[in-house]
């Protein structure tokens, strides 16, 4: 949305083309804030904000890219707070800030624990005050399938109508491809049942490249066992990290920053105290209860209600049983810092784009403020090429059309294999086993092999819905051809890298952070219908890697 504004106020016909309604979209379930080094609550700056990014990424982030990202965040935060966004004051009345993990200085800005969900519905509203003044379509349940390429072009995608039935195509002089992320190739996630990573998909069979696709974060504290997110700001409060006997155990694993460490450091820890028999069924305890009732209700309102509804725990009286889960990757589609691709006219912007400021392990509160700062970029970009661009409306797409028609009747006609939930169930399973928190050489390589099982099953999956009107049948179908492929990606990239780095871990064989064979990104291409890995440099400035310690 952020990207479309942009690119509306910089002169483009805009279209947004929307798998869900715009405001059911994922990024309305962040919750803890969005970073912004304003000061309001301590000392700070972007210089700060960009070597706390750096540190965090463990130094695999661009640090170029990065320094975009603190300098441009300020300004950011105060247009969207002048478009509405109802943000949390202090006692001065200025924006409140909250302390996050691994920042040097409390900066991110929040709306008690609902930031996501204030921030979607404003821009929304911005979307809908531009609609009026025209041209502006939103597209909306239409589910992007495959991208358009005509002349060495970007010019389209091929879209499934899921309100009316068939294929549809949407074609423009420019693509911005803000699909969100693929937490749910996970059986444990945070993430919304639409965040199956299609734009990386789309990206990866057009011939583009995908970098740092081994990086997937686990989030600390997602609600057993339904997965559902707590904030980070439960702990940015100050909320305790308990296990069974009640101690609070990251005193031994990061003794200065205890449970504001970095989100890597933080999961580790609490998979090491469950492994070692000190969780209760599987989790440990976020214990609020010193905060209060006042403080619970005023600043994380969210997340007690989330913890009684879903795990039947009122966090006022007792602890919340949490996990680490999946919940955001780091890696995706190569953009540089417009969020252009190497694809003429295709733009990426957000999770599903690695531009990369997040490198090995992102920062909690700078997801958010990447899809704006960098929602805006590209949106900026994308317009400015539509409007020199000679072609775009012009193309016809009929022969990606015509393919896409082959290939869907050929999947409908079938009517005898298996479901694909099956096949699904099983690839969340085996990875959340066997490339989790803790990556294991002989996981890796069983999961490899998994993966090849399940993609050949998936050769024969049958779709029992025939119809044209809402079916999800279908849709989940497609999506799991894509989850397959990147999980692939994923392994493959994580068995190539040997060391540990962030979000990467690999204790029983390479448990350190290797600077002089594994600084640098991993880049992978789908080639003869299977991923080719080559590598590329991590882009340096100023910060040179340091030895990361809480």
């Amino acid at each position: 949305m952020r990207a479309a504004i942009e690119a509306f106020d910089t002169g483009a016909d805009v279209g947004i083309v929307s798998k869900l309604h715009p405001t059911r979209s994922h990024s309305g379930a962040a919750e803890g804030g969005i970073n912004a080094a304003l000061g309001n609550a301590a000392e700070d700056s972007p210089e700060t904000h960009a070597f706390d990014t750096v540190k965090g990424s463990d130094y695999l982030g661009d640090q170029d890219a990065i320094e975009i990202l603190a300098a441009e965040a300020p300004g950011d935060i105060y247009q969207l707070e002048h478009w509405g966004c109802v943000f949390s004051r202090n006692d001065e009345g200025k924006l409140a800030q909250r302390p996050f993990g691994a920042a040097g200085s409390p900066r991110t800005v929040y709306s008690a624990d609902i930031t996501g969900h204030v921030l979607i519905h404003v821009l929304y509203e911005q979307l809908m005050r531009r609609q009026e003044q025209g041209p502006l379509e939103v597209y909306e349940e239409y589910f992007g399938w495959r991208l358009v390429i005509e002349d060495g072009r970007c010019v389209g995608v091929v879209c499934w109508d899921l309100v009316k039935g068939g294929l549809k195509l949407v074609t423009g002089k420019s693509i911005v491809l803000a699909t969100g992320g693929m937490g749910r190739i996970y059986r444990a996630t945070t993430n919304a049942y639409a965040c199956n990573g299609d734009g990386m998909a789309m990206a990866l069979h057009a011939g583009l490249p995908l970098k740092d696709m081994e990086f997937m974060q686990f989030h600390p504290t997602t609600l057993y066992p339904s997965g559902v997110l707590i904030t980070e700001g439960c702990r940015g409060e100050g909320g305790f990290l308990i296990n069974r006997d009640g101690e609070r155990f990251m005193a031994r694993y990061a003794p200065n920053a205890l449970e504001l460490a970095s989100r890597d450091v933080v999961s580790r820890s609490e998979t090491t105290e469950i492994e070692g028999g000190r969780g209760v069924n599987g989790s440990v305890l976020l214990d609020l209860r010193h905060l209060g009732a006042e403080r619970i209700n005023t600043k994380l309102p969210g997340s007690r209600e989330l913890a009684m509804t879903f795990a039947g725990v009122d966090p006022i009286y007792d602890p919340i049983p949490v996990r680490p889960g999946a919940h955001y990757h780091m890696g995706g589609v190569a953009t540089d810092n417009w969020g252009a691709t190497e694809l003429p006219g295709l733009y990426a912007a957000g999770e599903v784009a690695c531009v990369s400021v997040h490198g090995a392990n992102r920062l909690g509160g700078n997801s958010l403020m990447e899809t704006i700062t960098f929602g805006r970029r590209a949106g900026q970009a994308a317009a400015e090429q539509a409007l020199v661009s000679p072609n775009g409306r012009t193309a016809s797409g009929a022969a990606s059309l015509a393919d896409a028609e082959r290939d869907l009747k050929k999947l409908l006609d079938r009517s005898e294999g298996e479901r694909p939930w099956k096949i699904r169930d099983e690839l969340g399973a085996t990875m959340l086993e066997n490339f989790g928190v803790f990556r294991y050489p002989d996981r890796m390589e069983s999961q490899l092999d998994t993966i090849q099982a399940l993609r050949e099953r998936y050769e024969h999956v049958v779709v029992e819905d025939k119809g044209d009107v809402f079916n999800t049948d279908l849709t989940q179908a497609l999506e799991l051809g894509s989850m397959l492929d990147l999980a692939w990606v994923m392994v493959q990239a994580g068995l190539a890298r040997q060391e540990s780095r962030g979000a990467h871990s690999r204790p029983s064989d390479f448990p350190d952070r290797d600077d002089e064979r594994f600084l640098h990104h991993s880049i992978t291409r789908w080639e003869d219908d299977a991923p080719v890995l080559s590598t590329e440099d991590v882009r340096m400035t100023k910060y040179q890697p340091e030895v990361r310690s809480y």
